[in-house]
């Protein structure tokens, strides 16, 4: 590659996760680095306070930092929109993109593109949240017209602890999701140590496996003009085009 390409990435401020992993992620696509921006979040919960960490102001302003970069584009490394609904990250990404003038994605919009574009409607859905969270991501999921038919998660609220989760941990859960036969099963959660287990988790299941770290990696990539299939050894993710 002949120009450097920079990803730009939103991070939440408790989150130790995402940002050595979408390093790793690209540690062999030549000329391509990622750069992060963090806004503050500390819990995943529905009350009011948590809710409003999420707030557009919050991620634009932190946009606007990773635009001094002069990054190629700007992702939204998180999966809010799966409580939030859908539309919400949709609404920011074109925020996002009016005010610094860079394209934007999401995670969770990057997710449902590629759960799309392989013709998944049967989804097994992993993640560390609480119950009530849970069900809000399996409600917008269904709005989108996804069926979760299969899920596991860890009645967890304090982001910071989503990292200290076992990989060991998260392969049961996903192993258990795998039993119900979903179409495909997303790890869904940034500070979710999972990324690296999807290749070895597809080969012995047999399904894709879609990690919301990685979504956004391959987006940003597709987005900056970087054929995805420069990554290896990340998952099947890596080698589907839209």
């Amino acid at each position: 590659m002949s120009r450097r390409v920079r990803l730009g990435m939103l991070t939440p401020s408790s989150n130790t996760v995402l940002e050595p992993l979408t390093s790793a992620i690209l540690a062999d696509v030549p000329g391509v680095t990622a750069h992060f921006a963090r806004f503050r979040v500390t819990e995943i919960a529905l009350s009011d306070g948590a809710l409003g960490q999420f707030d557009d102001a919050n991620l634009v302003a932190a946009a606007a930092l990773l635009a001094d970069a002069r990054v190629d584009v700007i992702a939204w490394n998180g999966t809010s929109a799966g409580w939030l609904g859908f539309d919400a990250d949709r609404h920011l990404c074109q925020r996002i993109t009016e005010v610094t003038g860079i394209p934007a994605t999401s995670s969770v919009l990057a997710l449902e593109e590629v759960l799309r574009a392989t013709g998944v409607t049967r989804l097994g859905l992993v993640t560390p949240y609480l119950d009530e969270v849970q069900q809000r991501i399996i409600a917008a999921f269904g709005a989108a017209g996804f069926t979760t038919v299969a899920e596991r998660h860890l009645r967890e609220r304090v982001n910071f602890a989503f990292a200290e989760v076992p990989r060991e941990a998260i392969a049961v859960m996903v192993r258990a999701v795998a039993a119900e036969r979903p179409q495909a099963i997303t790890t869904f959660c940034t500070n979710l140590d999972a990324a690296a287990l999807a290749a070895p988790l597809e080969r012995e299941l047999g399904l894709p496996i879609y990690d919301t770290v990685s979504t956004a990696v391959w987006k940003s990539l597709c987005l900056a003009g970087v054929d995805p299939r420069a990554v290896k050894g990340w998952g099947r993710l890596f080698e589907t085009s839209v």
